[in-house]
């Protein structure tokens, strides 16, 4: 069977901000996005293509063909990353990017791209966004969540109740954020300690208000597992009101943590099948 193809679209660098020390702002723009399929999700993301050293790819390219066609140490390497905002009538996607110097690969790429750049990419994807019936909304998560929770709050109907902890590295990573809803932030400085030590501290503190709950939990595989443990099961929360996963896990590069994660996944629900009801 003909695997169906995934189109590659090539935006450009319209900008490029700093919001904070750590972080990289990528505004594109371009023919290409026009009509672009975002708007319905909060969490909407975008895979980023970074082509193999000295391999070129067509324009425009399908990622199935490239994969189907080349050896595999030309296949190019993805990195996922949560859409801040998009404006159609501008044209304009943003897009942020954490960046700790030369380490890694797709912050040293976002903090060397200048106007006029190509960025070529996959997507978009997402699931979810705030319910209009849920009582409550808890938000919870790190950095690489941070736009998508950004994102939630702008979304949420006026006056909604929401919970927010977000753990940044320390206070200069904190962000303006906006919503019409009646929100709880608490902002998380990690220091010294294990990414998410932080959160799952706070949220295994917090007293949950009555009614219904939406949650949002993401970031870092340890603490989101622990989270989404405390969720199910402690607090038994059906699995249709979380939008819970690990964006990265310590340790692993993303091709390694995506290879894993559908055992992780596995492992986590056998965990939660084994604690009686």
């Amino acid at each position: 069977m003909t695997e169906r193809p995934i189109k590659v679209t090539t935006a450009r660098v319209l900008r490029t901000e700093r919001p904070t020390p750590h972080v990289v702002r990528l505004v594109l723009g371009g023919e290409e996005l026009a009509g672009l399929p975002v708007g319905e999700f909060t969490d909407h993301y975008i895979k980023i293509v970074f082509p193999a050293p000295g391999t070129r790819y067509p324009i425009p390219a399908d990622l199935n063909a490239l994969r189907r066609d080349l050896p595999r140490e030309q296949w190019p390497r993805l990195r996922a990353y949560t859409v801040r905002a998009w404006d159609a009538s501008a044209g304009e996607l943003t897009v942020d990017i954490v960046h700790h110097g030369d380490v890694g690969l797709g912050g040293p790429w976002a903090a060397a791209l200048r106007p006029g750049d190509p960025v070529p990419f996959v997507g978009p994807g997402g699931e979810y966004a705030p319910s209009p019936d849920a009582d409550w909304h808890l938000l919870v998560g790190d950095e690489s969540a941070l736009p998508a929770i950004a994102a939630a709050l702008e979304r949420l109907p006026a006056g909604a109740p929401a919970t927010v902890f977000v753990e940044v590295a320390d206070p200069t990573e904190e962000q303006p954020l906006a919503s019409p809803g009646a929100v709880r932030l608490t902002w998380l400085h990690r220091g010294d300690r294990p990414v998410g030590e932080a959160l799952v501290t706070a949220v295994r503190a917090l007293e949950f208000p009555p009614g219904d709950v939406q949650a949002f939990v993401h970031g870092e595989a340890t603490f989101v597992k622990e989270l989404r443990r405390l969720l199910r099961v402690e607090h038994a929360i059906p699995r249709e009101r979380l939008s819970i996963s690990g964006y990265w896990r310590r340790g692993m590069d993303d091709e390694g943590w995506r290879a894993s994660k559908s055992d992780w996944k596995r492992q986590v629900e056998a965990e939660e099948a084994a604690v009686p009801a």
